[in-house]
């Protein structure tokens, strides 16, 4: 399939459909309702059906908000919405009544799809007098709600039609305005188009090309698909003919993987950092000869993976521990796993060694959502675990003079929807200003720092709180760590411990702390902390739909006990 002459993501649909109609293949299944499967063939129809329905409420252009967790309806909705040339607006179900009202007032949407009631009640209040929303779209009966106020969709599924699938949208069109999850301020609203997806499918594809070698490839999707990673690997799954399957919840991902033995899984850098701590656990409760398989698989897998050379008897014993004791690792997510692939944020080299090493092949990419979302990310066969990998076709980077990094491409946004005065600081003479520092070896990306999380010491030293944090997190005892001392004599941090680590005692920590600071350069080490006993999460207000720590907020908030460390 050549994507550069394809000119929509509808028609990207359309093609594969028409090459696997007759197959009668499952494409799209729930894991939280296992009989509820779809074909390419219903899929196909119930797009149809529900974009027929749709253009009796939207021009080309409108806005289409879409709250919903992961479920084939979700798809077969962004589908729809794109079929009717109206434009996807995805919203995480994990946002406040605030976020929904901004979004709302903002893309003004002329239809709501909603999965449910409990969806719905998020949106109620909100939407009452807005004469802009002509329609509500659901996947389920709503309660408390006039029949005549919404479609539920399932009436419309069965209604089969006919349709040639056939719209005037072109590669430059909006496909999704996708809202950034904003560590500081409102979201903005990153307008993406059809051919900036599709250019990012080509250069994913390249990635996955050794790794796709059978009929239908297995997915699992957890991430939520209101992320533009997550909402592109949709388009992925659909270019490969793949067999989508949606998680329950992050809780049950680990029976999820089980369930449907996945052998490609995208996720972000915090879902391998629990995995590493989990793993990393119950290795260090390992004794006798256990002890020593384990510890002989990391020495190897790490040399191996680092590229440094191996002797006969080292390649013989890497060989033997493949069966004996990364085989058993891998029967654990489903016995199928070709590739994790970790993006949305930087991905702590230990943990990319660590698992890696154990093999789970772990490849670390790097984008934004103005990137729709990929820039750069390591292929299989030369993972460079320290780096996000060479940039992917169809995009050009650079290195500014200052190091930040400077993508152009199809792939680059159109710019931030009704904010010009924004988009105008990021995009200059075509060129998209990361806000991410980095390097370039031998043609492969190293991200060192964001330039507005630089700690910057009095002595004038740029210190990278990221890197402290994860190292702090590493360790069996934090779960969370937040580092602070901008213009401060030394850094302090404020850390959260291990649901099971709470009974530790403060000799414990001390002792703790110190390790970590002994990785670390002295300017980096952290000389005071105090320990909350809230986690930071979504529901507080304190990390990002895709659970990055929102830094601001958390000073923001402990500001005063910050400043008591000095």
């Amino acid at each position: 399939m050549d994507l550069t002459k394809i000119n929509s993501l509808t028609e990207l649909f359309f093609f594969q459909f028409e090459k696997q109609k007759d197959k009668k293949k499952i494409f799209l299944s729930s894991l939280k309702e296992p009989k509820k499967n779809y074909s390419w063939q219903q899929t196909f129809e119930s797009i149809n059906n529900i974009s027929d329905e749709l253009k009796k409420y939207v021009n080309k252009g409108d806005r289409c908000l879409l709250i919903s967790e992961n479920r084939p309806e979700w798809f077969i909705s962004d589908l729809s919405i794109m079929l009717s040339e109206s434009i996807t607006v995805p919203a995480y179900t994990t946002y406040a009544e605030r976020d929904y009202e901004y979004i709302i007032n903002d893309c003004k949407p002329s239809v709501i799809f909603v999965s449910n009631t409990e969806q719905f009640k998020k949106v109620k209040n909100i939407i009452k007098n807005k004469d802009f929303i002509k329609k509500i779209f659901s996947f389920e009966k709503l309660d408390e709600v006039n029949k005549d106020e919404y479609i539920n969709i399932n009436d419309l599924i069965l209604n089969t039609k006919n349709n040639n699938f056939k719209t005037k949208i072109t590669r430059k069109d909006v496909a999704c305005i996708i809202y950034t999850s904003g560590t500081q301020g409102n979201p903005k609203g990153v307008m993406l188009s059809h051919g900036g997806i599709l250019s990012n499918c080509e250069g994913a594809i390249e990635i996955l090309k050794p790794l796709i070698k059978n009929d239908q490839t297995r997915f699992l999707t957890w991430l939520p698909l209101s992320h533009s990673y997550e909402h592109t690997v949709q388009f992925v799954q659909i270019t490969v003919d793949a067999r989508v399957f949606y998680a329950e919840s992050i809780d049950k991902l680990i029976k999820n993987m089980n369930d449907c033995s996945p052998e490609i899984m995208t996720a972000v850098p915090r879902f391998y950092q629990n995995l590493y701590q989990k793993i990393n656990t119950s290795f260090n409760k390992a004794t006798g000869i256990k002890k020593i398989l384990v510890q002989k698989m990391l020495s190897l897998g790490v040399k191996k993976i680092k590229k440094e050379p191996l002797s006969f008897l080292e390649k013989v014993q890497n060989s033997a521990l493949d069966k004996i004791v990364r085989k058993k690792i891998k029967a654990q997510f489903g016995g199928s796993l070709k590739t994790f692939v970790s993006g949305g944020g930087a991905l702590d080299k230990e943990v990319g060694f660590f698992l890696n090493a154990i093999g789970l092949p772990t490849l670390q990419g790097y984008g934004l959502t103005e990137t729709s979302p990929v820039v750069s990310c390591n292929p299989i066969n030369d993972i460079r675990v320290e780096t996000v990998g060479p940039p992917f076709k169809g995009n050009e980077v650079k290195i500014a003079e200052d190091g930040e990094i400077l993508v152009k491409g199809e792939n680059v946004m159109l710019g931030y929807w009704n904010n010009q005065e924004e988009t105008d600081k990021v995009l200059k003479n075509e060129w998209l200003h990361t806000g991410d520092i980095g390097v370039f070896e031998n043609n492969y990306l190293k991200i060192t720092d964001r330039k507005k999380d630089i700690i910057i010491s009095p002595g004038g030293d740029n210190i990278s709180p990221i890197k402290i944090e994860n190292e702090l997190v590493n360790s069996e005892l934090f779960e969370q760590a937040i580092v602070y001392g901008d213009n401060k004599p030394f850094l302090v941090a404020i850390l959260v411990l291990n649901e099971e680590k709470k009974s530790s005692t403060e000799e414990e920590i001390r002792v703790e702390i110190e390790k970590t600071n002994k990785k670390l350069s002295k300017i980096e080490n952290i000389k005071k902390y105090f320990i909350i006993n809230e986690k930071f999460s979504i529901e507080n207000g304190m990390l990002t739909p895709t659970l990055k720590l929102k830094r601001f907020k958390i000073i923001q908030k402990y500001k005063n006990e910050l400043e008591k460390l000095y």
